[in-house]
């Protein structure tokens, strides 16, 4: 894993042993089981997550229903609103399958800035990428119908599709679990 996550940052910088084996050494690997609620509704939390293996999704509940707003899969970032506002979250992150995350936190993030001025520039770039994503993403969601959402998702992200269970794609795409299941039934009947 730590292979996958060093090919990674090389996109971005070249890392020297040294820095290799201060990552290696913060004890930043964790393997966690699905299911496993990583952050609450209410909860305070210092942590951020990159996703070497597996999946997980960002939900509120609202009303006793979940809302799914996000899944991040090998290789996405995620810093939790909260643990930049300082505040409590207002959503859930949990593990739909089992995973292998790197979790830091923002005070081992500020030593290691401190000690290695390149891994602060890797983070700005990575923020400002993400950043002009999620906008792109987000504006597609506000501009299109639910049909154009499901296939921008198959074309786009298609592993969710047979990662994720339908009920929680559905509520990803803002429409109910029996409206996906006819959207799907349209699409096929169209190629059919």
């Amino acid at each position: 894993m730590q292979d996958a996550l060093f090919g990674f940052i090389s996109k971005y910088v070249q890392l020297t042993e040294e820095e290799k084996n201060a990552i290696i050494s913060l004890d930043i690997f964790h393997s966690v089981k699905k299911g496993t609620v990583l952050l609450q509704e209410g909860q305070k939390s210092k942590e951020s997550y990159f996703v070497l293996k597996g999946c997980i999704r960002t939900y509120y509940v609202l009303d006793g229903e979940e809302k799914t707003t996000a899944f991040y899969t090998e290789m996405d970032a995620l810093t939790p609103p909260c643990v930049v506002s300082k505040t409590p979250s207002e959503y859930y992150v949990s593990c739909l399958e089992d995973c292998i995350l790197l979790i830091s936190n923002s005070d081992m993030e500020v030593v290691i800035n401190q000690k290695f001025p390149k891994f602060e520039t890797m983070c700005r770039v990575l923020s400002e990428e993400l950043l002009a994503k999620q906008r792109i993403d987000f504006d597609e969601f506000k501009t299109s119908s639910p049909e154009q959402r499901y296939l921008n998702l198959v074309e786009k992200r298609p592993d969710l599709i047979q990662r994720v269970p339908q009920h929680q794609l559905a509520s990803y795409l803002g429409i109910k679990p029996q409206s996906l299941s006819r959207l799907r039934a349209r699409i096929l009947e169209k190629k059919g």
